[in-house]
C-alpha cells in the first residue's frame, strides 16, 4: 500500500479495511466487540498507514494535564516501588498525571506504542526493561518520547534518553569495602549478564580485585536475575564450591536477602562467618536480619530526574546529555565484618552444616 501523503486518519484506514470508522475505533480502544479477522485487518492497516492520535484536545482553556505512562517489565518489588515513588512526587510538583502499567502486549510493537498514544499518554517511561528495535521503530513512528531508567540493554538507536546511577562506582566501593575488611575470597551474584547496569557493577568488582591481587576462581562470578529465589540458589552454588567464599556481593537488595536465607540453611552465621554486600538500598535492607551492608542508588531521585527529562522531550524541548549517571553511595549496616579466622566454618572448604 503506498504511503500516504499526509497524516494517516480513521475514515483512511476504515475505507481501506472495508469497516466503519467505529469498528476502527474499538481496535484502537481494546474493545472486544471485533472479531479476531478484522482485528488483525485493522492493525496492520493502522501500522502501514502509521497511524497517530491526533493531540489531546483541551478543556475550555484549560490544558489537559499531561500525562506519563510508567511502564514495568514485571510486578512491583521493593526496587521499582521507590522510582514510582520518585515519579510520582516528581508529577505532582508539574502538575502531572503518572500511570504505572506493566507491559502486557509489547510483542505487538505497532499496536502497544499506538495505544500509548490514543490513551493520552505524552511521554513514556520504562524501568529495567529490555526494548528491542522494534519496540524503539514503533515509539519513534508515532513520536512519543521514551526514558529507560537502568535498562537492561543498551538501546543501539541514537537519541534514546536513559536514567541510571555510578553502578561502576558503587561496584568498586562494596568490593574495596570488603577487601578493607581482610576478605580476599570475594564472590559476585548479579543479574542478567547482559544487563547494562550489571555489567557496570561486575565490573566495578573485577577492577577492585585485580588492583588488590585477589583472584576470583572459577565458579565465584554468577548472573542470574534480579530476585530473591536467584539468591537462594546462587548462594546454595558458591557453599558448594571446594573454596567457599567469606564475603558476597550482589547485584541487588533482593538477591542478599537470598543469599542471607541461604546462609541460614547451612549453618553459616552473617556477619561472623560470611559478609554480605547488596545494592540498590530499598526498605528491604534495614529490615533484613541483620541490616543489610549495600550500596545506596537515589531511586525516587531517579523516578524524579526521568519524569522531569521526560516532560521536556514531551514538550519538544532538548535535553542536555541523553544519559544521565546520579551518584551512588555505600551504607554500612550489619551484614559485614572482618574475614573469618582461619578455621572457622567461613574460612574450610565446606559451608557449615548441610
Amino acid at each position: 500500500m503506498p504511503a500516504s501523503p499526509r497524516r494517516a486518519t480513521l475514515a483512511m484506514v476504515a475505507a481501506s479495511a472495508g469497516v466503519s470508522v467505529a469498528t476502527v475505533s474499538k481496535v484502537l480502544n481494546g474493545r472486544g466487540d471485533v472479531s479476531p479477522v478484522t482485528r488483525s485487518l485493522v492493525e496492520s492497516l493502522l501500522e502501514q498507514h502509521h497511524y497517530v492520535a491526533p493531540p489531546q484536545r483541551r478543556r475550555g482553556d484549560a490544558a489537559v494535564p499531561a500525562t506519563i505512562e510508567v511502564e514495568l517489565d514485571a510486578d512491583l518489588n521493593a526496587y521499582s516501588t521507590e522510582i514510582v515513588q520518585g515519579a510520582v512526587q516528581a508529577g505532582a510538583e508539574a502538575d502531572a498525571a503518572i500511570v504505572v502499567s506493566i507491559r502486557t502486549n509489547a510483542d505487538r510493537a505497532g499496536a502497544w506504542a499506538r495505544g500509548l498514544v490514543t490513551a493520552g499518554r505524552r511521554a513514556l517511561i520504562a524501568i529495567t526493561s529490555e526494548l528491542t528495535a522494534g519496540q524503539l521503530a514503533a515509539l519513534s513512528r508515532v513520536r512519543l518520547p521514551l526514558v529507560v531508567i537502568d535498562p537492561l540493554n543498551l538501546p543501539q538507536t541514537r537519541g534514546v534518553t536513559s536514567v541510571g546511577s555510578t553502578n561502576f562506582a558503587g561496584g568498586l566501593a562494596a568490593t574495596q569495602h570488603l577487601l578493607t575488611l581482610g576478605h580476599r575470597r570475594i564472590a559476585y551474584l548479579g543479574g542478567p549478564a547482559t544487563a547494562a547496569c550489571n555489567q557496570a557493577r561486575l565490573h566495578g568488582y573485577r577492577a577492585a580485585m585485580e588492583a588488590a591481587g585477589a583472584s576470583v576462581p572459577p565458579g565465584y562470578v554468577r548472573a542470574g536475575h534480579f530476585r530473591y529465589r536467584d539468591g537462594v540458589t546462587g548462594g546454595a552454588a558458591l557453599f558448594d564450591l571446594p573454596e567457599v567464599p567469606t564475603a558476597v556481593f550482589t547485584g541487588c537488595d533482593d538477591i542478599a536477602l537470598g543469599v542471607l536465607e541461604a546462609a541460614r540453611a547451612r549453618g553459616l552465621r552473617v556477619p561472623e562467618d560470611l559478609s554480605i554486600v547488596g545494592f540498590d538500598d530499598t526498605q528491604v535492607a534495614c529490615m533484613a536480619s541483620p541490616p543489610l551492608t549495600t550500596v545506596r542508588q537515589p531511586l525516587r531521585e531517579m523516578g524524579g530526574v526521568a519524569v522531569r527529562t521526560a516532560l521536556r522531550l514531551a514538550a519538544g524541548e532538548r535535553v542536555d546529555s541523553h544519559h544521565v549517571e546520579l551518584a551512588t553511595e555505600l551504607v554500612v549496616r550489619g551484614s559485614t565484618a572482618p574475614a573469618p579466622p582461619e578455621g572457622s566454618p567461613g574460612h574450610g572448604g565446606t559451608a557449615g552444616a548441610r
